[in-house]
């Protein structure tokens, strides 16, 4: 008689035969314990403090900075809340136009729209899936002339990989524009020799939990300048006015991150260039494997820079694969495994149906073809070559 081997829901394996045990199932980004966050929790836990107050937060966003090179850091209660302080900071008003690249996620520009801004979205390189310096100076240039720039220019790293700041910082610099980076998937990353993120007036940073350090949840927001980070603080804490009582000359928000999460994201960030460097293999074993597969294309790295793969992405040419990419999502999802296709361009989004673009070929042919592959940094071994074997089992080309 054939015992069934009981396994979570998640792990069964569509078109496997009845009576076979279930593969466990491959997850895209899954959170990689180091072994002393239990330890952490439990010092957090045992000194009391549990709100967004306390030592444990005083050292996470020392850590982060120590990490990013940046001097100043607030730890918030999520990487979108950082990105809502930066804009908060910079005075975003209704009416004001926020310009970012339209190959990202919702949360670039989410917290601009809801104060009222409008967002205005441009294209991505072929070199480097971010923000496309050469189209974001000819914008200026024509905003210029039109008397109307925009309050803020968003950078966006990408998968790990960082956006060109020098040719951005220089598009900007000449019209006085600040710059954001928003920085959520680029921690560890690096341009020309400094951290992501670093030149830009204000960087926010996320610790999901499928992010490369996480803490469970929460976010960073940081900068050079001590001004603009003391205020975001004071915004985060609810404004409250220095006072015996409760007394508030603006409204704020209640975005400090828990000392619990703190607490997790320190043991998490000793381990960050570890991490980068395992991200990076896995990659490299994807793309060394699959070489010979046709139709298929890794994300690139421009010489500039160096990407912490924190997400491996591939373009999928169905004219050569023999299949497009939502039939390899597919195949690898009957193999028991998640992926994901690459960000739906934002002008795509029905929440921005109106809002203004500029380009937006190159971010339509990367959706069109994109797919993140399994990337955690605990992915075994054997894990990988599944998702290999499945990726040129589904090959027809």
């Amino acid at each position: 008689m054939t015992v069934l081997v009981p396994l979570r829901a998640d792990a069964r394996l569509s078109g496997t035969p009845a009576g076979e045990a279930w593969p466990r199932r491959i997850h895209l980004s899954p959170p990689h314990l180091t072994g002393r966050e239990m330890a952490a929790l439990r010092e957090v836990l045992d000194s009391g403090w549990v709100a967004p107050a306390g030592p444990a937060i005083t050292a996470f966003e020392a850590a982060i900075a120590d990490a990013t090179g940046f001097p100043h850091v607030l730890a918030t209660a999520s990487g979108t809340a950082a990105l809502h302080l930066a804009f908060r900071v910079l005075d975003i008003a209704p009416g004001d136009e926020v310009w970012a690249p339209g190959f990202t996620f919702v949360a670039t520009v989410a917290p601009a729209v809801q104060m009222g801004a409008m967002p205005r979205f441009l294209d991505v390189t072929p070199e480097s899936w971010t923000l496309d310096p050469d189209l974001l100076r000819r914008e200026l240039a024509a905003a210029a002339r039109r008397g109307r720039l925009p309050r803020a220019v968003v950078a966006v790293d990408i998968y790990g990989q960082a956006a060109d700041l020098d040719a951005i910082l220089a598009a900007c610099g000449r019209w006085g524009v600040p710059v954001v980076s928003d920085s959520a998937e680029g921690l560890g990353a690096a341009i020309r020799g400094r951290h992501a993120g670093r030149g830009a007036l204000l960087a926010a940073f996320s610790f999901n939990g499928n992010k490369i350090v996480t803490a469970g949840g929460g976010g960073a927001l940081a900068s050079d300048d001590p001004v603009l980070v003391a205020r975001a603080r004071h915004l985060a804490g609810h404004a409250k006015d220095p006072a015996p009582h409760y007394q508030h000359s603006v409204t704020g928000h209640a975005y400090g991150m828990s000392s619990v999460l703190a607490a997790v994201g320190l043991a998490q960030i000793v381990a960050l260039e570890d991490r980068v460097a395992a991200r990076r293999a896995i990659f490299a074993r994807y793309a060394a494997a699959l070489a010979d597969v046709p139709g298929l294309a890794f994300m690139p790295e421009p010489g500039w820079g160096r990407a912490t793969r924190w997400l491996s992405a591939v373009l999928v040419d169905p004219a050569l694969f023999g299949a497009d990419r939502e039939a390899l999502r597919q195949a690898l999802d009957a193999a028991g495994t998640e992926t994901r296709p690459v960000w739906k361009p934002l002008p795509a989004q029905p929440a921005f149906r109106d809002a203004p673009s500029a380009g937006g070929a190159v971010a339509a042919g990367l959706f069109a073809q994109g797919l993140c592959l399994p990337s955690g940094t605990g992915m075994a071994r054997e894990d990988q070559d599944r998702v290999i074997a499945a990726i040129r089992a589904a090959c027809r080309g």
